[in-house]
């Protein structure tokens, strides 16, 4: 059933069983998950769930559902704190860029190598 379950890879899956734990521990790939006897598609749709749109034709693989927290402003950044480390990101990102044939990008990693190598 989890193997089965985890190839559909459903927008709903209702789990109707004695353990719904043991499913809600090994399922990743679904929409919206509903466990046990008490709860139903309905419920969770309607109101006890987030306010969601649910992943259809299989792209639960790689995303959950659209809800509200999907359109909450997050910040990322990123800071190497050693020439030595920049070095080292810079030559693998440098040949990754070249294979990519992103040229732009893969000057500005060579630029920080040059720069920063010791001789």
């Amino acid at each position: 059933m989890l193997a089965e379950s985890e190839r559909l890879c459903s927008e709903h899956v209702q789990v109707m069983t004695r353990d719904p734990d043991w499913f809600l521990q090994r399922m990743t790939s679904y929409g919206g998950l509903f466990l046990g006897h008490r709860t139903n598609v309905s419920y969770g749709d309607k109101v006890i769930g987030t306010n969601h749109t649910l992943p259809t034709q299989g792209a639960g693989r790689y995303t959950g559902g659209l809800w509200v927290g999907k359109f909450i402003k997050t910040h990322t950044y990123q800071r190497v704190l050693t020439d030595e480390a920049s070095v080292r990101v810079g030559e693998v990102c440098s040949r990754l860029c070249g294979y990519e044939h992103m040229s732009g990008h893969q000057e500005q990693a060579a630029i920080r190598v040059r720069r920063l190598k010791k001789a």
